[in-house]
């Protein structure tokens, strides 16, 4: 399918900064799931069909993942949980991708809508200005049973955002979900200049139980006949996604969806592939997409194909069969950016103060809230920091991850104690256009003797938690001061 232009495009255009060494553009692969999960968790069952990884085109991996789950279990006791740990889904979901060199980059939960972002790990020091946004819908906008959650970011050059709705239930609905949809359009603002909402972006991904149903009379039984026969053409002539976003343009209408030419995945009896006829089957899971072209580079049109538009119907653990849609899109890798560059570093010695040394340009914005995290070298997380500091402040919080330190959690912690530091622990040295920081690490990080790790730095913009990735360092291995070679004493 052939990309769509979104209306009313930016006219804040951004000129790229790219390096002629690299090629201008290249093309990436977009993996999008949606699926009402049905209060169930992920117990016993494989997502590597889901996930596309039992393929044979497995060897040509996504680059970016998108997993749109509804009605995730949001017990009390599971939302206590899920302030500490990740949430089932999430966890299961970088089990399976971990190993293949995929990081969890950000995840956004309301109440049952849970968003999560994977990226192939050679992508993540190109990651900028990541934001989550959410809006409730349900009972007029004051409960998250229904409404939006969204991820945006900016890689190599591109602004994206990715959106995973739940809308008003019941065929009846239908002007509710037209509202849920405009509520979320109004509603729905980042904080990244230029991206204030959703359609201001190069690269939109809409997704969801988005709940739209087939008009008419008939039965449900009647509409099971014609599924088994294969009428999804004359079904589809009925649905009502088609109907707003084609004919009225009350909502989705600047988006573009390929045709689903599988049958609908709602509603089934759970545990089977046998619809449950106290509901009207009907297309309620979709993926739609849209682009700016001319967002980026006056002289290189942005384009989006999507390729693969399918449900998988051997999961069957709720009453919705999950469906997923492979994109290709276009980026620019030679995309420029003022990055911090680690200095080398071999060994860190446990038990002992440790000084990072990295060098950034001046034009280089530094945010009251930067700081370097400790990672082991094959990170599946960005939340599974070893420990952190903070660039610009006198004092750091205690090393080991904490909820009220963590600085994904909040972008101004609030401290339980406060470690009386060197004051010279930050040393700062100009050089023609550059500036040469030496960061202080305390004694007391805990990491593993022989196992590598690496640096990360965060710049946190202090508003809404807008951060980048904005540097990685080299590997380097974690040493007991035991196991070091010691200098002989010379008099």
């Amino acid at each position: 399918m052939s990309d769509i232009l979104l209306s009313q495009p930016n006219t804040n255009i951004k000129h790229l900064n790219l390096d002629s060494s690299c090629p201008e553009v290249a093309t990436y692969r977009v993996y999008v799931i949606t699926w009402n999960v049905g209060s169930r968790f992920p117990d016993n069952i494989s997502l590597r069909n889901l996930l596309g990884l039992d393929s044979t085109e497995c060897q040509h991996m996504p680059d970016i993942y998108a997993i749109g789950l509804q009605e995730v279990n949001v017990q009390p006791q599971q939302q206590v949980l899920g302030l500490f740990k990740e949430d089932p889904w999430t966890a299961k979901l970088k089990t399976t991708l971990g190993d293949l060199g995929y990081v969890v980059f950000k995840t956004e939960q309301m109440q049952g809508l849970l968003l999560t972002m994977l990226i192939k790990r050679v992508h993540v020091n190109y990651l900028r200005d990541i934001e989550a946004e959410y809006t409730r819908t349900g009972f007029g906008g004051i409960w998250g049973n229904k409404g939006a959650v969204s991820i945006r970011f900016n890689l190599y050059g591109c602004d994206m955002t990715f959106v995973n709705a739940h809308l008003a239930a019941h065929d009846s609905h239908l002007e509710e979900r037209i509202q849920d949809f405009k509520q979320i359009m109004v509603n729905h603002h980042y904080h990244v200049k230029r991206f204030r909402g959703i359609y201001d972006h190069d690269y939109v991904f809409w997704f969801g139980d988005l709940n739209f149903r087939l008009s008419g009379d008939d039965s449900s039984k009647e509409v099971q006949e014609a599924i088994a026969s294969g009428a999804f053409e004359q079904l589809m002539e009925r649905d009502q996604l088609s109907y707003v976003r084609e004919v009225t343009q009350e909502a989705f209408h600047v988006l573009r969806e390929s045709k689903p030419t599988f049958p609908p995945t709602f509603k089934f009896k759970e545990g089977t592939s046998e619809y449950d006829l106290k509901r009207r089957p009907a297309w309620t899971d979709r993926i739609l997409y849209g682009i700016q072209p001319d967002n980026c580079n006056p002289n290189t049109q942005l384009h989006a194909d999507q390729f693969a538009y399918k449900s998988h119907p051997g999961y069957s653990i709720s009453d919705h069969k999950p469906v997923t849609g492979e994109f290709f899109i276009k980026l620019f890798p030679g995309y420029k950016t003022p990055i911090i560059h680690f200095s080398d570093l071999n060994v860190w010695r446990i038990g002992e103060e440790n000084t990072v040394e990295y060098t950034k340009p001046l034009t280089f914005k530094e945010c009251d809230h930067d700081w370097i995290g400790i990672y082991q070298f094959e990170y599946t997380s960005l939340r599974d920091y070893v420990a952190y500091e903070y660039v610009c402040q006198a004092a750091s919080p205690p090393p080991s991850p904490d909820l009220s330190t963590d600085p994904f959690f909040a972008h101004s912690p609030r401290r339980l104690s406060q470690r009386h530091r060197n004051r010279d622990y930050l040393r700062r040295q100009t050089r023609e256009n550059e500036e040469i920081v030496r960061l202080d690490f305390a004694e007391d990080i805990e990491m593993k003797s022989d196992e590598q790790y690496i640096l990360i730095y965060f710049q946190n913009s202090g508003s809404h938690g807008v951060t980048s990735v904005c540097g990685i360092s080299n590997a380097f291995r974690a040493e007991t001061a035991s196991s070091l070679p010691r200098l002989p004493n010379v008099d």
